[in-house]
């Protein structure tokens, strides 16, 4: 739950964000997912320091797929070229998510100055969520009920939503949507 004060629907949009990033649910986290960092393939990854945000002092970023590969190298088996050239089927992909928000440390570098945010706190990490749901315009869609466009709105700053581009696949928005209900009604309890 957010440590900031805000309209139950927007708390619960917070929610959905962690639900959907996978943060708030891992086991691995002992603060709301707050601590959380992007899971790799070299498993889970956390934090306890909340001073910055966890890269910020050259932390190496985090491997999250392998790129695979299609072809082979050398002669052909019947050498009639020297060579067949490998195909990159998909990139590697390495990123520096990290907190309940799975913000990125570009973005936290951004957020964080125009906002002031002195720690990479719970506190300020809601604070930069807030501010990126507004950016995005999709505040207006929240508090006006329309929670599907918020996720339209947003999907290109979180990998979990449908319809961004970072290849990582997204819920789907149905489901998306019967945990909103969830987090909405446990808002308004």
């Amino acid at each position: 739950m957010s440590t900031i004060k805000v309209d139950p629907r927007i708390g619960a949009f917070f929610d959905l964000i962690a639900w959907s990033e996978a943060t708030s649910t891992q086991h691995a986290t002992i603060d709301d997912g707050y601590d959380v960092i992007v899971t790799g393939v070299n498993g889970l990854n956390n934090f306890t320091d909340y001073s910055v945000h966890p890269f910020l002092q050259g932390r190496a970023h985090i491997q999250v797929r392998r790129p695979t590969y299609q072809g082979i190298t050398g002669p052909t088996e019947d050498l009639t070229a020297a060579t067949v050239p490998v195909v990159t089927l998909r990139n590697g992909l390495w990123s520096t998510a990290s907190g309940r928000y799975q913000i990125i440390l570009p973005t936290w570098e951004h957020i964080a100055a125009s906002q002031n945010l002195g720690t990479f706190s719970p506190t300020a990490q809601d604070l930069a969520c807030l501010e990126l749901l507004t950016r995005a315009g999709a505040v207006a869609s929240i508090v006006a009920a329309e929670p599907e466009a918020a996720v339209r709105a947003c999907s290109s700053l979180w990998a979990s939503f449908p319809g961004n581009n970072y290849g990582q696949g997204g819920n789907d928005i149905e489901h998306l949507m019967t945990i909103y209900k969830q987090m909405l009604a446990q808002h308004a309890a």
